[in-house]
């Protein structure tokens, strides 16, 4: 017990100081290639932070066990928008820029609903994996395409170098982050899974909830020093970016290796239930006011609680 309570400590700890390095490179790399931050944080930080999921989820369906994968998927999606998303506006006001009200959410809640009716019949099935790969690919193409927030400057040559020198440095620091990051969730993930199995935990309750947060401490430990540093560009693309991954990206290689049957009514049940209502109830918050404020944020971890406490008793 000692030593996993180490292995999380030591992955919170490294988690911390590495996803700052991640905002701060993805924000440097936004403005220095004038980019929307909007378009990084659900590009670059919505497919980064979410590899934790790819990894766990895959090797699960490898292993004969999609009910973990999917699980896993489901927890960190409501996890995203409920925990994460709460713990932030928490810190400060989360504000929705119009092209995440008209483009990023709208994608975020199709990418999860897609996924959720692929799952609700109990199984994941290699024709499965190869629509929502390509839904994946189609998604990433018009976020990329979408016209930027920001707008286009007029630069000398010598602001050219000066740019490709800030490029490169944006680039390094994103990826130093980014490999810490996820070196972070895996020692915090084996800490946290030992002492779960130690206290004598469901494995149904480790796949939605511990399992689930452990791959999305990425997310957390990224949207939280945002919040700090009042990115709130990058802690809206990257949850609803994440989803999009999860949803597509994660559920897709599963689908590929051949995860079939899931044999987890409550998981594609209450479960799947709880993701849809988290999702666009996040969204509807966002949509009234913009923003997601402390009110609203208090609201969403209560309703990530009571999702936890309903699947543990049912």
């Amino acid at each position: 017990m000692f030593i996993a309570a180490v292995f999380l400590i030591s992955g919170l700890a490294i988690l911390f100081k590495s996803g700052t390095w991640l905002v701060d490179g993805s924000a440097s790399l936004a403005r220095s290639l004038n980019l929307s931050p909007i378009v990084v944080g659900a590009v670059v930080l919505g497919f980064g932070t979410s590899a934790p999921e790819l990894v766990v989820s895959t090797i699960a369906a490898l292993r004969g066990n999609p009910a973990l994968g999917v699980g896993n998927i489901v927890g960190s999606n409501v996890a995203n928008l409920s925990l994460i998303l709460g713990c932030a506006a928490l810190i400060t006001a989360v504000k929705l820029p119009p092209s995440v009200i008209r483009r990023q959410a709208p994608l975020s809640i199709a990418s999860v609903a897609v996924f959720a009716l692929f799952v609700m019949d109990g199984q994941l099935t290699r024709t499965d994996g190869v629509i929502l790969s390509a839904l994946l690919i189609a998604t990433i193409i018009y976020l990329v395409r979408s016209p930027s927030d920001t707008v286009e400057l007029v630069r000398s040559p010598s602001d050219t170098v000066e740019v490709e020198l800030s490029v490169r440095r944006g680039l390094f620091i994103a990826a130093t982050g980014l490999v810490g990051v996820l070196a972070g969730a895996q020692f915090a993930v084996s800490g946290a899974t030992t002492l779960a199995e130690e206290w004598g935990l469901s494995g149904g309750f480790i796949g939605f909830s511990l399992v689930a947060v452990g791959t999305s401490l990425p997310e957390l430990v990224t949207v939280i020093v945002a919040a700090r540093k009042e990115e709130t560009g990058l802690i809206i693309g990257n949850l609803f970016g994440s989803n999009v991954f999860n949803s597509l990206a994660v559920a897709g290689a599963m689908g590929l290796v051949g995860a079939e049957r899931i044999n987890d009514p409550s998981l594609t049940g209450f479960g799947i239930g709880a993701m849809l209502v988290v999702v666009v109830l996040a969204y509807c918050l966002g949509v009234r006011k913009s923003c997601i404020s402390r009110f609203d944020a208090l609201l969403l971890l209560a309703l990530y609680a009571a999702a936890n406490v309903v699947l543990a008793v049912i």
